[in-house]
């Protein structure tokens, strides 16, 4: 066992029919977590939650105010199991930080103590939900633009965008690896601006633009949920989606929760300062998928990543 270990947690994008399933036909715990979640939501998401991630569809599972509670109840599950398997917990001292994708966040503030369970889930299915709407109220998107910096991704919004539109930068994933976000016929424009400037492009396949100004509708229903919400200060430093710092007190957490739905993510600068804060730490991430590990070659090479998509993975 490393002296010290860092959790890495994935957003959505990150679903897919199966997922954790293994987990909890090996470890008690994680199939604890299933039981849980089902009980909690019920059938609010059409079928009890872990059917839908066992056995899909994939179309539902796809859908944000599904695949959101599925991704966050799979990257729990794994965790749970991965700790019964070794022994290591919340409060170990090994476990030095946490930080996650976007919705990943989440996952990361539960498992370092910020949230409890049920609390965390409902927050996430709300989220979801919200994010959905706001998605259909405004025909809207995201591109991703390979081989982009910051710059050039604010050079693609500016020439793309159209007057009363929305058009800004939405994911900082890795080096050349920036999401703009925006009104579906901005969108339409960045692809053909960004091939222009040799930017390689590709349409992601969401419900709408994430991380922009028009989450505003979703942020604000969040905001009154985080209100209500018992937020405690975590047992290790939680990276901030937004910041790229560590948050530093509830109400904190609270306001970049917030601010996440309408801000870009900060996900290359986030692991940057983790792995400069941390040199000798290693590096875990949870299920589903090992989406994650894949940005991190981008980002530090030389820092490797353990994948947990299923037990002994």
């Amino acid at each position: 066992m490393p002296d010290t270990l860092v959790i890495i947690c994935p957003g959505q994008g990150a679903q897919s029919v199966g997922m954790a399933k293994a987990w909890t036909e090996a470890s008690p715990e994680s199939k604890r977590v299933f039981t849980e979640a089902d009980a909690i939501l019920g059938d609010s998401l059409g079928a009890p939650l872990s059917q839908l991630c066992f056995e899909g569809p994939i179309e539902t599972l796809n859908r944000t105010d599904v695949s959101q509670p599925a991704i966050f109840a799979a990257s729990v599950a794994s965790f749970r199991g991965w700790i019964e398997t070794t022994g290591l917990g919340p409060g170990d001292p090994s476990v030095e930080a946490a930080a996650g994708l976007s919705l990943g966040e989440y996952t990361a503030l539960h498992i370092a103590g910020a949230f409890d369970f049920e609390h965390a889930l409902k927050l996430v299915a709300l989220r979801g939900k919200a994010m959905q709407d706001a998605a259909e109220a405004a025909p809207s998107g995201m591109v991703a633009l390979i081989g982009a910096d910051e710059e050039k991704a604010i050079e693609v919004c500016d020439r793309a965008r159209g007057a009363g539109e929305v058009l800004v930068p939405a994911n900082f994933n890795a080096p050349g690896q920036v999401v703009i976000s925006g009104s579906a016929s901005a969108c339409d424009r960045a692809e053909a601006v960004s091939k222009e400037l040799g930017l390689r492009v590709a349409r992601l396949p969401v419900a709408g633009a994430f991380h922009s100004p028009l989450m505003q509708p979703a942020a604000d229903r969040l905001a009154e949920a985080l209100a209500g919400t018992p937020i405690r200060m975590t047992m290790g430093p939680v990276m901030s989606n937004v910041t790229a710092e560590p948050h530093k007190s509830p109400d904190e957490i609270r306001r970049g929760l917030y601010d996440q739905l309408t801000c870009p993510v900060r996900w290359a600068a986030c692991c940057e300062f983790m792995i400069n804060d941390q040199p000798n730490a290693e590096f875990h991430e949870l299920a589903p998928g090992k989406s994650l590990a894949g940005m991190m070659r981008r980002i530090s090479r030389g820092t490797k990543v353990i994948s947990h998509d299923a037990p002994g993975a």
